[in-house]
């Protein structure tokens, strides 16, 4: 007989890999992969029993407690299977799911759904290490409910706010956008500082800089601060809205007032006037949380967070650091422990803090109960003998957190900044040097930089000795102008930095949501820059308008107040969401409802530009957001914008040029020589193209676009026509006899006979192409699509947990991705496929498996579905014309 063990289930199979090694036999250890339930994402998904309610929609019955219909998504179904049945000849059930919400509602909802008869036990941890295991065992605890509620609440609340406000933005702006509680609030940060941008008027102003030189020939720099008793301004002291000083008392030099200055000040005596010293010391940053986790990889590495987040969620998952989702500062006295050990042997007793450092957290919303990211185990690993267990990414985030961990326990960094005070005929001129006294924690880790010994000597600005009354002798006299600038966009890092101390949402999901917003085209990237687009313009602009609370930054930290409430069961859950939802004048329904007909698609969907005061047009120029994009509005004329144009180089000036530009476009190229229609070259958002237009618009405007290396302003009309007689009619194949075509697609130039195409080469063009060029080109294989011949893996990986086939890494039309035969994920752009490992890969997986998959698996699927019901039928109706034959020969029938 069997003997029976004890079953363990954990999220993923990487962590599954791990504790497996520390319990041994006695235990089997199975992953969930993530959750095993959820609210229903379509209407296919909604159960029958709750299709005709009106609340159906949402997945939640807010009629009746706001009760959550949960299913068990199709994909999930065989692990579910397969974890009933190991439960079957288990004989006691750990829950050792991660130790925040979500990993608590999973424990909750694997219990819900197993239903296990044997004793179930919920096991935490903050470390995937055996002695931590070990600890977990000793001290199960059960599920806590509290947790449970809070998390199920935050899901309810996030539906509601998603599903109902995305439905009015695709009534009111156009399809398929979304709204989010944490994503709204997001993008209106984001927004806001363009708006602060584009508000912003620039300011010139000048000073000097001298070179002086002591007795003994050292040399050093010092600016001018003032001249006869008036303060020079800095760039601060600019109103940034009007470009102008806030304070007209101060000397405001141009460039030509500061040349005559220098003249003035050539041949005058400089003397220091007084030398100022001052002892500080720098103390070290907390061990890392989430988000200053995220932001150091962003700064450092470059990370985005995303990434970040991926790498860690191995690191953890195999034992190398802590738990990656936290919010706490504070270290257990056996890390803190640790990590003097390591700086006593690693940098001497005069580095190590006097006394053990605990940190508290200053964000808003911090759960003390969780630990800091820290390296695991006890002693510290040191980061070179991980090198070869550790890929290159993966090794350098490792390394930021031992650092980071090991300098906290060290002693603080002492400096002295020296500040001198120079006077020449009444001008004033400043220098200050900074130098470190002792090291102390930057001899381990220096923010923001990479290499501590390089860092140190950039931060150190020496002076050469001065005393009070001392001569110095001017060198030099340079006048420097200074432009002030805008306010700089939000990074990754510093949208993850305000977030947090505004107290809006988890660090956990951060990385997710500005995911979210590049994907949904509310944002994107230049260089590092997150830039609104027009359409999150759009839509902010509604939502303050029309429902000011739900972007509201203090009213979404105090939504997180109240959930963390719930968490540790100090409020009720039902009364937040009957007020959200069905508030009386405030509640979300009743809003919508009486403001679906109040909000004018027009008025939402344009944003004013300026009003010109010169020119043939002087009606006012909007940025309308129509379906297909934003484009430039004044009276009839329009013109599209650049796709990567930000909002704060659209000026008046610029959007005026792009409708003077749309206008010239107005007058043809030249005329169809068949037909006599007019031929233009236009500019939309995905290029340039060229359209034949029917004057008495009988028939619909013929597009072409240009080909690659075209040049619209030297487009020549025989090129224009050329083009649009595309696709061409090249002649019979000389072996089928079909006929072959060259066209111009969506994805560049082709040729086509039949079902077979094949790209054109760069040297080949549609318009030149002649029939046996094009024969020669159908006979080479196929390198890419459906039929194209299947391309050797470029890395096979272990058999898929999901659906038991091995998971390859393949190369794809666009780009790199994992399939597990069911499933195809892409790989992200930030990650390198040559380090890819077994665990991204599931991980990938599981993520896309949970957004339901591609268009193209869920056609295959329907079609799976649709052919074997088919088969079903036809199986049944062969049975029954059988049974009613049988039926007529049978005798006294």
């Amino acid at each position: 007989m069997t003997k029976e063990k004890a079953l363990v289930i954990v999220e993923s199979p990487a962590k599954a890999r791990t504790i497996s090694k520390f319990l041994g036999d006695d235990y089997t250890v199975e992953a969930s992969i993530g959750h095993i339930r959820d609210l229903p994402t379509g209407a296919k998904e909604v159960p029958e029993d709750v299709k005709s309610k009106d609340w159906a929609y949402l997945g939640v019955d807010v009629e009746h407690d706001f009760e959550p219909v949960y299913i068990i998504p199709s994909e999930k179904k065989k692990q579910v299977k397969k974890l009933k049945d190991l439960l079957k000849n288990a004989r006691e059930l750990y829950l050792a799911t991660d130790e925040d919400r979500e990993g608590e509602a999973i424990s909750w909802h694997l219990q819900q759904v197993l239903k296990p008869k044997v004793p179930v036990r919920r096991l935490v941890f903050h470390e995937i290490t055996r002695d931590a295991i070990q600890k977990a065992l000793q001290s199960p605890r059960e599920i806590d409910e509290a947790l449970v509620r809070a998390q199920e609440t935050r899901r309810i609340l996030d539906r509601l706010y998603g599903y109902d406000v995305s439905q009015l933005l695709w009534k009111k702006i156009r399809p398929k956008l979304s709204a989010g509680r944490v994503q709204s609030v997001a993008v209106r940060l984001i927004v806001d500082r363009e708006r602060e941008r584009m508000r912003f008027r620039a300011a010139t102003y000048a000073d000097l800089e001298a070179t002086l030189a002591t007795d003994q020939g050292a040399t050093f720099t010092a600016t001018l601060v003032s001249y006869q008793g008036r303060r020079l301004p800095t760039g601060k002291d600019f109103d940034p809205d009007t470009g102008k000083l806030k304070d007209p008392q101060l000397l405001l030099l141009d460039e030509t007032a500061a040349r005559r200055l220098a003249e003035q000040l050539e041949g005058k005596p400089f003397r220091v006037t007084q030398v100022e010293t001052r002892q500080f010391k720098e103390r070290p940053k907390p061990p890392f949380t989430t988000s200053t986790l995220q932001q150091e990889a962003n700064r450092k590495l470059g990370f985005t967070a995303r990434r970040t987040m991926q790498i860690a969620q191995y690191l953890y998952e195999n034992g190398f650091i802590t738990y990656m989702r936290t919010d706490s500062t504070t270290l257990s006295n056996e890390a803190i422990q640790a990590a003097r050990e390591l700086v006593r042997a690693e940098y001497g007793d005069e580095y190590l803090s006097p006394q053990p450092r605990q940190y508290s957290s200053k964000v808003k919303n911090a759960q003390e109960a969780h630990e800091a990211i820290r390296p695991a185990g006890h002693p510290f690993e040191l980061p070179q003998r991980l090198k070869g267990q550790l890929n290159d990414e993966q090794f350098k985030l490792f390394e930021l957190i031992w650092k980071r961990t090991i300098a906290c326990q060290m002693q603080d960094a002492e400096k002295k900044r020296v500040t001198v005070t120079i006077e020449a005929d009444g001008a004033v001129f400043q220098a200050s040097g900074t130098t470190i006294e002792f090291d102390g924690f930057l001899r381990a880790y220096v923010e923001g930089s990479d290499n501590p010994e390089e860092e140190l000597a950039a931060r150190e600005t020496l002076l050469p000795p001065l005393a009070e009354r001392q001569q110095l002798e001017c060198r030099q006299l340079a006048t420097k102008v200074h432009t002030t600038q805008p306010p700089p966009r939000y990074t990754e890092a510093s949208l993850t930095r305000t977030l947090e101390e505004k107290g809006i949402g988890r660090p956990s999901t951060y990385a997710s949501i500005i995911d979210t917003i590049l994907r949904r085209e509310y944002v994107f990237k230049k260089g590092n820059a997150l830039v609104p687009t027009w359409t999150a313009f759009a839509v902010i602009g509604l939502l303050e308008e029309h429902f000011p609370e739900l972007v509201d930054y203090e009213f979404t930290a105090q939504m997180e107040d109240y959930l963390d409430a719930i968490s540790r069961a100090e409020k009720e859950h039902l009364e937040y969401l009957r007020d959200f939802y069905f508030g009386e004048g405030k509640g979300l329904k009743p809003l919508l409802e009486s403001k679906t007909q109040e909000i004018d698609p027009r008025e939402t969907c344009r944003i004013l530009v300026g009003t010109p005061t010169e020119g043939e047009h002087r009606e006012e120029v909007y940025v309308r957001v129509g379906r297909y994009g934003p484009y430039i509005e004044q009276g009839e004329r329009r013109a599209s914008i650049p796709d990567d144009l930000p909002p704060d180089e659209l000026t008046l000036e610029k959007a005026v040029e792009l409708l003077d530009a749309a206008a010239v476009g107005e007058e043809p190229l030249g005329h169809c020589d068949k037909t006599g229609n007019p031929i233009f070259v236009k500019s939309g958002r995905f290029g340039a193209y060229v359209q034949m237009v029917d004057p008495e618009g009988k028939e619909k405007p013929k597009n072409a676009s240009l080909l690659k290396g075209m040049d619209p302003n030297t487009l020549e009309i025989e090129t224009a026509r050329r083009l649009l007689e595309l696709p061409r009619d090249l002649g019979p194949h000389p072996e089928s006899g079909e006929t072959i075509v060259a066209a111009n697609g969506r994805y560049g130039p082709y040729v086509k006979c039949g079902s077979e195409t094949r790209s054109l080469p760069d040297d080949l063009s549609p318009l030149d192409i002649t029939l046996e060029q094009a024969v020669e080109l159908l006979k080479q294989p196929k390198r890419r699509g459906r039929t194209a011949k299947k391309s050797e893996p470029l890395k096979m990986f272990a058999d898929s947990p999901v659906t038991g086939k091995p998971i390859q890494l393949l190369d794809g039309r666009y780009g790199p991705y994992v399939t597990d035969g069911e499933t195809n994920a892409s790989i992200p752009r930030d990650m390198s496929p040559d380090e890819l490992t077994f665990e991204q890969a599931v991980e990938l997986l599981a993520a896309r498996a949970a957004a339901g998959g591609s268009k193209r698996q869920k056609a295959t699927k329907k079609k799976a579905t649709k052919k074997k019901a088919a088969t079903k039928k036809a199986s049944a109706k062969k049975k029954t014309t059988k049974k009613k034959a049988a039926t007529k020969k049978t005798p006294g029938a």
